[in-house]
């Protein structure tokens, strides 16, 4: 017996038994998609669901579910590894399946492998082959079991890096005595933004037409103010078990808008765990039936934006006497806003406009408590003098890679000139 999740206005159909028409008719592969599997149908008029039971003599129904959630392990020692790349727009996810003889441990344990570069803007259709070098690995929520999610990164044929892969360069960042020693930490909260498939309007929004204001619906709850929970709750838990260290969750100011946070995270580490963070949302969303954006600015208009602001420390930072150190890194990210800014994600022009809880995109700020400046230092950092900094300007969609390694390289190993310095620390000054 199979349960089906179907519309009752599309499926009048009651219950299908080994009696009916059914019995001497395979379901075929048409049928099945027409059911919608352990899915809900969803419409744009309001639908009431009923669980259809189906009975059949000679097997024909296959037991989908059942084969998904199959336990493979006391049969065989063979894993799914499914491996993981950013495609040709800097943002877009692939991955593919391969089967590997044995659990893993570590990424070294696996292959490297090939794909068609040419299908996502990577290579030309001549010279299409893209090698994928095995980075991280986390656990599989999906298959379950040994089955592992693996994060890549992309090199020619010859092993040198395409220009999409980020990580390389992160990495040799990463890779420096000087930032080795500081142990730089990293707190990243990813807001993104749900739409209604169809429509690509914010999920909970009436089509076509707004909700109320902003205000009831950060952190709310209810069904008049809280849209999408169950999306963010099964993510929560499948970063979990994935290995990725998720540190809260919550509802974000615009309707249909959500956050979590992955950190602390030590150098590198942190790229990998928001981008496999990012496949397993999308994973989610693809089967809730529901659209993933990270656009920094969804909908125009007096509703917020969505960034990632990046939570930043270093070892000096941390200890007694740190704050003056954070204030050195924010002098030196002052100086180099513009190359900050023109890395932090497209789009972001729309988000960043000194309004929304945002700074200008033209202009470098900081403060303390104040979430309307590029760069916000917490009270306790003040207090106790040592902490950490927010640079609250990255945009939702901004690439971990290259954001968390600019900020290690701009703090850490950039040095302006003592002239640079001294103009930017009188600027920064008349901001206190």
């Amino acid at each position: 017996m199979a349960q089906i999740l179907a519309a009752s206005m599309q499926c009048q159909m009651g219950g299908i038994t080994a009696n009916s028409s059914m019995k001497s008719r395979p379901m075929t592969s048409k049928m099945w998609n027409s059911l919608l599997l352990n899915q809900r149908i969803r419409t744009k008029s309001s639908t009431k669901f009923r669980v259809f039971a189906l009975t059949s003599d000679n097997s024909t129904i296959n037991r989908m579910n059942d084969l998904l959630n199959l336990d493979i392990r006391p049969f065989t020692n063979k894993i799914i590894a499914e491996y993981i790349w950013i495609g040709g727009s800097g943002i877009d996810l692939r991955s593919k399946s391969r089967t590997i003889s044995r659990p893993i441990e570590h990424p070294s344990e696996l292959p490297k492998w090939n794909y068609d570069g040419s299908s996502t803007g990577q290579a030309p259709g001549e010279d299409s082959e893209v090698i994928l070098y095995p980075q991280a690995i986390f656990k599989d929520p999906f298959r379950g079991g040994n089955n592992i999610l693996v994060i890549c990164d992309a090199y020619t044929p010859a092993g040198e890096p395409i220009p999409t892969n980020k990580r390389h360069r992160a990495a040799q960042i990463f890779s420096e005595k000087k930032v080795v020693d500081e142990v730089p930490w990293y707190g990243i909260e990813q807001e993104y933004t749900l739409l209604q498939t169809n429509v690509k309007w914010p999920l909970g929004w009436p089509v076509g037409g707004y909700p109320g204001p902003q205000g009831p619906y950060y952190c709310g709850a209810g069904a008049d103010k809280s849209f999408g929970r169950d999306i963010s709750d099964a993510h929560y838990k499948a970063c979990l078990y994935a290995g990725i260290n998720i540190s809260g969750t919550n509802g974000e100011v615009m309707p249909g808008q959500w956050e979590y946070q992955v950190g602390p995270s030590v150098g590198i580490e942190a790229g990998d765990h928001i981008w496999c963070s990012r496949y397993i949302l999308e994973r989610i969303t693809e089967q809730a039936g529901v659209v993933l954006s990270l656009d920094p600015k969804p909908i125009e208009g007096d509703w917020n934006g969505a960034g990632c602001h990046t939570n930043y420390s270093t070892k000096s930072m941390r200890e007694d006497g740190g704050f003056e150190v954070i204030k050195k890194a924010i002098l030196n990210l002052s100086l180099r806003h513009k190359e900050h800014i023109s890395a932090y994600g497209e789009g972001n022009e729309r988000r960043l406009t000194g309004k929304h809880e945002t700074a200008s995109i033209n202009t470098f700020s900081w403060g303390v408590a104040n979430r309307g400046c590029s760069i916000r230092v917490g009270r306790d950092t003040e207090k106790n003098g040592k902490g950490y900094l927010e640079d609250r300007r990255p945009a939702s969609n901004m690439d971990p890679y290259v954001v968390t390694a600019l900020l290690a390289e701009t703090t850490l190993l950039w040095e302006p000139t003592l002239e640079a310095e001294a103009l930017a620390a009188q600027k920064l000054a008349l901001q206190v």
